[in-house]
């Protein structure tokens, strides 16, 4: 009847001509055989397919923002090459060549083999949705709320699954061809790879409460550029010089996870306190990878790190004075300080790369904090008679407090917004914000134990920060008012 109708020119969609895209993409989807002789691969299934695929794509990533969000209209270019990937794929398992098969199991053909894929497509999506968003608005999938290891499971699980259930019904009809079947892997998995290489446009991007108008994604242009080349440079000249026999604190922070406010807050919340606690007023830097301080502040990356420290070792007396360095990020098991600032292409420093240019230009006394999950692997890298190293964890579990919806890291509140504004001792600081730390992690549920913060003092290093501690302590007395 429907050959009828297309031969006479009145072809019409019949009704629930959907319902079999639907029961074979779910069969697919569970790996099992498809049934083609209930498809039929006419335009307007077919198109109706295609449009649920892109609405289904907006709708998905509007609902993993939990609050106000910004639609861009020009993600629509994005998804597109994974499309004419999987075109291509169903035309060349079903040309005669490629499938020798019994007629009775081919495929009517190319098209309602990329019909079948799209209705896959829906149904893991919308499984996986039904899945993931829940968790997301939860706050199951943050950081801080399960270990990194099961995050990043769940988050790729469903592109496992599609991606075996495409190579499955793939592999059906290119079974007779090794090169083939290696072409129908090779080819699945590339958008996978393009995503993991090039962060993807999104439909949606976040919106700060209260400002609908601010831009939520980080535009890379030429005015961008020429207003960050000189930052530096200008505010290491800008640096106010050591002062003959005092011991001045001189401090960087670096901040390089672009996609996660709290540590650009962290970053601006330590240099407050140096400044204000450590006397350290015109002798900070802050290093950021953040849209909103992208012509403000020096961006974060390794070179910037280097030739930061560079430049502080040439204003100080390397004898004398400290050097403050805190790091804030998340961080990984291998210790490596994770670093993001897409489009930017951003390198991961390391805690041997951070000692070699702490050597080459030739600090003696330092101070490192590292504020990130398995931070504890950085202390023996970096540990020396002249080094003050602490951390937010130890080697092998996870910090708190890193995740979308924290003000601050635990370790940073404690430490720095708690501690250091009773104290001026980092040692006692850092004992102190321990039990704090173990109670607000028991009390938030971390259920991947205690994240163990930890300390290395080097011998001689405690003589500089005492004389610093003394001198400090005397400058606050003298400042308070007589009773």
């Amino acid at each position: 009847m429907i050959e009828q109708e297309r031969s006479q020119g009145t072809w019409r969609m019949p009704p629930g001509a959907l319902g079999p895209w639907w029961r074979e993409g779910v069969r697919t989807a569970m790996l099992r055989c498809p049934r083609w002789e209930r498809l039929h691969a006419h335009p307007l299934p077919l198109a109706l397919l295609l449009v649920a695929a892109a609405l289904w794509a907006v709708l998905l990533q509007r609902l993993m923002i939990p609050g106000p969000a910004t639609f861009n209209l020009s993600a629509i270019h994005t998804g597109w090459i994974g499309s004419l990937l999987a075109l291509w794929l169903c035309w060349l398992v079903t040309t005669p060549a490629a499938t020798p098969t019994p007629e009775t199991h081919r495929p009517p053909g190319p098209a309602t083999l990329f019909g079948l894929l799209l209705a896959q497509g829906l149904v893991i999506e919308g499984v996986s949705g039904a899945l993931l968003v829940p968790l997301m608005h939860a706050g199951w999938l943050e950081p801080e709320a399960m270990p990194r290891w099961l995050a990043w499971s769940l988050w790729f699980a469903p592109w496992g699954w599609a991606l075996a259930a495409q190579c499955v019904l793939l592999l059906r009809f290119a079974a007779p061809h090794a090169a083939l079947r290696g072409a129908v892997v090779l080819v699945s998995c590339l958008p996978l790879a393009l995503t993991l290489w090039a962060e993807p446009a999104s439909f949606w991007s976040e919106q700060p409460e209260g400002d609908a108008a601010a831009p939520q994604r980080f535009h890379l242009t030429q005015a961008v550029v020429d207003r960050q080349a000189p930052l530096l440079s200008t505010q290491l000249q800008q640096l106010q010089a050591q002062r003959p026999r005092l011991v001045d604190l001189y401090s960087i922070t670096f901040a390089p996870y672009a996609t996660e406010d709290v540590f650009r807050r962290e970053s601006a919340m330590v240099t407050d306190v140096m400044r204000e606690r450590f006397d350290a007023h015109g002798r900070t830097l802050q290093l950021v990878n953040h849209r909103d301080t992208a012509v403000e502040l020096p961006w974060a990356t390794p070179l910037n790190l280097q030739r930061a420290i560079e430049g502080v070792a040439r204003v100080m007396d390397r004898d004398e004075d400290v050097l403050f360095i805190h790091l804030t990020s998340h961080g990984a098991g291998n210790g490596e300080l994770s670093a993001s600032f897409w489009p930017l292409d951003v390198e991961a420093v390391t805690p041997q790369a951070l000692k070699r240019w702490l050597d080459a230009a030739g600090v003696r006394w330092r101070v490192i904090s590292v504020s990130a999950c398995y931070s504890g692997s950085w202390i023996e890298a970096l540990a020396g008679d002249g080094t003050l190293v602490m951390t937010a964890a130890d080697a092998t579990h996870t910090s708190y407090g890193c995740g979308r919806k924290s003000e601050l890291t635990f370790f940073g509140r404690a430490v720095y917004d708690e501690q250091l504004r009773q104290t001026l001792s980092f040692e006692r600081a850092h004992a102190a914000a321990r039990a704090v730390i173990e109670q607000r992690e028991g009390e938030a549920g971390k259920n991947d134990g205690y994240s163990n913060p930890q300390i290395s003092v080097g011998a001689a290093i405690r003589e500089p920060l005492a004389r610093l501690e003394a001198r400090l302590a005397a400058r606050t007395d003298s400042a308070a008012p007589a009773r």
